[in-house]
């Protein structure tokens, strides 16, 4: 296990492994061996189309280029890449090489980009040239002037001052095939409690994880997955996503935008079967979908996570948005929950899935530290064969987030039915569940602290009809008499280099915070007042 890891205690692991669970399977491979292989179709976007064979190679060269410049074994490569070719033939160059892939999202900015560098020590970085709102380039300039570590920025599109990705190529090198037992990815946390985590997932695990929801949710060589959310996110990535897809000789439809008019016209033209979506982009796909011109009637199953789906939006989907409609429920760390694709409609639409594998260990432990009966509310631990045991180099504060036995505390406020099944109700640690995107506000908060105008800060997280939450900011200024607007509040946050999805949506002032009997600022009861 790479150091700085937390492994899973011998007996566990001998135990996963006398049971089938983890076997010798590794990422980065392709089912090659399928009838007429070379060339059915493995990645598709608007406007490209790589056979197996393509892909097959183009990883290949991909991971003999960056064998050349150096990176080997165990070396972190941040990853920053939108949904194109470009990051699937980097994400399996990367694991043939033996080098780990750390998944930066789009919308990040400078601040996640540097905190990701150093906290995995990484030695390149991946990234595309520009999007309308950002220059990833500039963001490359400051991030090499804030660490050490890192010695390559690989650029897709128009490097500027940068090395091309498209330049990196090689002639295929027999290079050594890792051990199922090792690191080969980096995914982040929701980072509820600060910036994101980063969570060592082996290929053991992960494959397992990709083997079972492969399985239940049917997918086979004749699965077209249009990959809409960031293929970086653990749900759009292995749920079975992407790399379920391509395991089993499927389609990976990639497109770079959830919107409906990017993404219906690939559902006709590819004949897409399955895709996941959050909340807020059910809601925008189903008014979509009753003004479209394009047949998307090929689509069978939407899978739809990341947040909680309301049951009146939910009933809306099956017919309109596919055949079925799938709740999953699930966290980075490890253990995911589906509703079966036969679940009775009341199952879909009001639950968010009971556990993907038999062998996941779940409990909920009410306040007092007792087991929660069927029905009533309490925190959500797991533990299990795809579930992390700890988060890379974890400081002490990060430990607690993990039992002495080895249960994850996920931070989740549940009811689990009779039948095993969980309503997901709420968040114990302190975050903001916006539209899917987990904003933390314990590091925006600092952020607006270091804002000569601002005394007090507090972010909370309020109901909003789209989102399921809004970022709301409550503020007791320097200055009464000229407090900031929440323009200026967003303008300062931006120029620390804060990703878009983290401004606040609302900026509330107050002349003093509400204290709890510890001094501390009583969130609850900023969430009362400002709902009344």
């Amino acid at each position: 296990m790479l150091e700085g890891c937390v492994p899973w205690p011998e007996p566990f692991a001998e135990d996963y492994r006398a049971r089938g669970y983890w076997n010798d399977e590794i990422l980065g491979s392709l089912p090659m061996s399928l009838p007429g292989a070379q060339d059915r179709p493995a990645v598709v976007t608007g406007t490209r189309t790589l056979t197996y064979g393509d892909l097959d190679r183009a990883a290949d060269r991909l991971a003999s280029g960056l064998s050349g410049l150096g990176l080997g074994a165990a070396d972190r490569v941040v990853v920053q890449l939108p949904n194109d070719v470009e990051l699937v033939v980097l994400c399996l160059a990367l694991l043939r090489l033996r080098a780990l892939p750390v998944f930066a999202y789009p919308a990040h900015r400078t601040a996640e980009i540097v905190h990701l560098v150093n906290s995995s020590e990484a030695v390149a970085y991946v990234c595309s040239d520009e999007v309308p709102d950002c220059d990833y380039r500039t963001i490359a300039k400051d991030v090499l002037a804030g660490t050490d570590s890192l010695r390559h920025v690989l650029v897709a599109g128009d490097p500027g001052p940068f090395a091309a990705l498209s330049e990196v190529d090689g002639e295929p090198l027999d290079l050594p095939a890792p051990d199922a037992r090792d690191v080969a990815l980096f995914l982040l946390s929701g980072g509820t409690s600060g910036p994101p985590k980063l969570i060592p997932r082996t290929h053991a695990d992960y494959a397992y994880q990709l083997r079972q929801s492969s399985r239940l949710c049917g997918f086979g060589a004749g699965t077209r997955y249009l990959c809409a959310l960031p293929m970086g996110h653990n749900f759009a990535l292995a749920c079975p996503g992407v790399l379920g897809a391509l395991r089993l000789g499927g389609t990976a439809v990639l497109a770079s935008s959830p919107a409906p008019e990017l993404c219906f016209p690939l559902i006709e033209s590819a004949g897409v079967t399955v895709t996941s979506l959050s909340p807020p982009l059910v809601s925008l796909w189903l008014d979509a979908a009753e003004r479209t011109a394009h047949d998307i009637g090929s689509l069978e199953l939407l899978q739809v996570g990341e947040a909680r789906l309301g049951p009146v939006t939910a009933s809306k989907v099956p017919g309109r948005l596919g055949r079925v409609l799938q709740q999953v429920y699930g966290m980075a760390e490890g253990l995911l929950n589906y509703t079966r694709l036969d679940d009775p409609e009341s199952v879909a639409l009001h639950t968010q899935g009971r556990p993907l594998a038999a062998a996941d260990e779940v409990r909920v432990v009410r306040d007092d530290g007792q087991e929660a009966a069927p029905g009533e509310e309490g925190e959500l631990f797991t533990r299990g064969p795809y579930t992390v045991r700890g988060y890379y180099r974890a400081g002490e504060g990060d430990r607690t987030q993990f039992t002495p036995e080895g249960f994850f505390r996920t931070g989740d406020v549940v009811r689990r039915t009779t039948a095993g099944y969980f309503e997901v109700v709420g968040r114990t640690n302190d975050v903001v569940n916006r539209g899917g995107e987990k904003v933390p506000a314990r590091e925006v908060e600092e952020h607006l602290l270091a804002d000569p105008r601002i005394a007090s800060a507090a972010v909370i997280g309020l109901p909003h009809p789209d989102l399921g939450e809004q970022t709301c900011v409550c503020v007791v200024p320097q200055d009464v008499a000229e407090p900031p607007t929440l323009r200026e509040v967003r303008a300062g946050l931006t120029d620390r280099g804060i990703a878009p999805y983290k401004l606040p949506d609302r900026l509330v002032m107050l002349g003093r915070m509400p204290l709890t009997a510890v001094g501390k600022i009583d969130k609850r009861a900023l969430r009362d007042h400002l709902r009344d």
